[in-house]
């Protein structure tokens, strides 16, 4: 087929709207394709906001539970006695209670001066060790006496050692002195526990 003028003259119109149309459309696609893009970058920016809200209520949220866990922490500490001046009569009272209760024998202890531990402002933490000496029927005379210590104590009482001997036979002698027909002591104990106390810095 020839291409005469008169012919492109005809097709002319409808060749411009197709180049025209083509590139409304081409337009049309690049806009879609930005929008599309812009969109997918707010919600990413949207999410990251989100994230950033929901990291920062977290924290929040955090800090609250710690600082509830601490005020309830402190309040028992307080209401055992541990926080303050150390109460060494009152440890002296409660070891005798312990000794007439449990019907111990040959129970001696002594203190040592008390110690600063390594403190964390606003709270200082000081130690008191205590030489314990008693002579036990069985291994369980031993771990009530600590158990009543760790319960009762106006301090918080940590074992740092215990040593267990056994009594030769030709040493042993009643558990309890006052009563003749009562059972030898067959073991000797000896522990060093710290009585631990927590006060307020003082301001300098």
């Amino acid at each position: 087929m020839k291409v005469t003028l008169q012919l492109i003259r005809r097709i002319a119109p409808s060749l411009a709207l197709f180049v025209a149309l083509s590139a409304g459309g081409a337009y049309l696609t690049f806009l879609a394709q930005k929008q599309q893009q812009q969109a997918a970058f707010q919600r990413e920016t949207a999410r990251s906001r989100l994230d950033q809200a929901q990291a920062r209520l977290r924290r929040v949220q955090e800090t609250e539970q710690e600082i509830r866990r601490q005020s309830a922490l402190f309040s028992h500490l307080g209401s055992r006695g541990i926080l303050g001046e150390e109460r060494r009569l009152d440890w002296v009272e409660q070891i005798r209670e312990i000794k007439e209760r449990r019907q111990l024998l040959g129970l001696e202890y002594e203190f040592a001066p008390q110690q600063p531990l390594a403190g964390n402002d606003p709270w200082s933490f000081y130690s008191s060790t205590m030489r314990l000496q008693l002579q036990l029927l069985h291994e369980e005379d031993l771990f009530n006496l600590l158990a009543d210590l760790r319960r009762g104590a106006q301090a918080l009482v940590q074992v740092r050692q215990c040593d267990i001997t056994r009594i030769p036979r030709s040493s042993q002698f009643p558990r309890n002195e006052d009563t003749p027909g009562s059972l030898p002591a067959n073991l000797q104990a000896q522990c060093f526990l710290d009585w631990i106390s927590i006060r307020e810095s003082r301001i300098r």
